[in-house]
């Protein structure tokens, strides 16, 4: 994996589509056209003291532009939450592995802030998929979801769907698949990865950990694997460069 394209891009819009989530929709020149679902880009601040980027996840793809969803949790995504359309960015990517698509049913699971980068992956899927989307309160994106396959919603305070998690939400309702591509919190992925072992289903992850370059130069992203890298000679993995998808096989959570 290559490390992406950095260019000065173009804010098309952005709204705010639930409390501290943003919506932004980014005009690109080749970017857009060369990313795939489950990868991600880094945005840049326009505030000289932050110098490292923010990974964001791309949330949908639509020729040369890019969607993607954030919620604000510091300064550099309360920044972005403030550009306005026609706004020029500075962006890089795609960067990544992203989703590898088979041919199988498929069960969707993303959680929180986890959910957005699974849209453009059920859009992508061309096969009988079962969507499965957690939060804590309130939705987002749910509507969209419905528009690729059947969406199942759990929530922690149980105020719609299945009180509990993605995985309560898939015993109560007897959800099944023969694939699992999840996104969403480390404490949920572990419990996919569990649950995957003892069905028998491949699972494939996508990762999330702070990330300083990116591009997998500093290795400030690793994550323990069940294997020995080929980068480090360690038991690590780049999640920013190896990943943010991988084989739950293939990692330690």
């Amino acid at each position: 994996m290559t490390s992406g394209f950095k260019e000065k891009t173009v804010v098309v819009k952005q709204e705010k589509i639930a409390s501290d989530v943003y919506s932004m929709w980014i005009q690109t020149e080749d970017i857009a056209k060369n990313a795939k679902a489950g990868q991600f880009i880094t945005v840049f601040s326009k505030d000289g003291s932050r110098l490292l980027p923010r990974p964001i996840s791309i949330c949908e793809i639509d020729g040369s532009k890019l969607r993607i969803v954030y919620r604000v949790v510091g300064k550099g995504t309360k920044e972005f939450s403030t550009f306005k359309s026609d706004e020029v960015i500075d962006i890089q990517g795609p960067l990544g592995n992203g989703y590898t698509l088979f041919d199988k049913k498929a069960i969707l699971l993303g959680g929180g802030i986890g959910i957005p980068p699974m849209l453009e992956l059920a859009k992508q899927l061309n096969c009988e998929k079962e969507i499965v989307l957690g939060y804590r309160d309130e939705l987002f994106l749910d509507e969209e979801f419905a528009q690729y396959g059947k969406v199942t919603i759990a929530t922690e305070d149980g105020s719609v769907g299945t009180k509990g998690n993605v995985l309560d939400a898939m015993k109560e309702h007897s959800i099944t698949g023969d694939v699992i591509y999840a996104c969403g919190p480390k404490p949920m992925l572990r419990a996919i990865k569990v649950y995957a072992q003892e069905n028998n289903i491949e699972a494939y992850i996508s990762m999330e950990e702070k990330m300083a370059c990116g591009v997998g130069a500093c290795l400030g992203c690793v994550c323990q694997s069940t294997e020995i890298d080929d980068h480090s000679r360690v038991y690590n993995k780049r999640v920013c460069k190896e990943g943010p998808v991988f084989n739950s096989k293939e990692v330690e959570i």
